[in-house]
């Protein structure tokens, strides 16, 4: 069961990621690098969503040999719905430059 609340930034990141291509099955390594967020974070992130509906899960029907079959990831309808709803993020905010790692001027 699904909290009613709104998603974690990383959460509202990998359900923007997936609904760029809402059809396309993804690897989590994939979404992983492009959301910036590692292992430990995603894959809990990927497990809640599938948990509650919002995200399917399968394995790759047909690996390359030699290699493990990898879970792959797409949006339900109700997961497309809700990346949908997500307001877009706020622009990161741009900080002063830190006059500790100026380079020194010359002698």
């Amino acid at each position: 069961m699904l909290r009613n609340r709104r998603p974690s930034p990383q959460t509202a990141a990998v359900l923007r990621a997936l609904a760029a291509a809402p059809e396309a099955w993804r690897h989590g390594y994939d979404l992983g690098r492009e959301v910036g967020l590692k292992a430990g974070s995603l894959y809990p992130i990927l497990i809640r969503l599938a948990d509650g509906g919002l995200l399917e899960a399968e394995w790759e029907p047909d690996p390359p040999r030699g290699r493990p079959p990898r879970h792959l990831y797409r949006l339900t309808p109700a997961g497309l719905a809700l990346a949908q709803s997500l307001p877009e993020p706020a622009p990161a905010p741009r900080r002063a430059p830190d006059p500790a790692k100026r380079p020194r001027e010359a002698w």
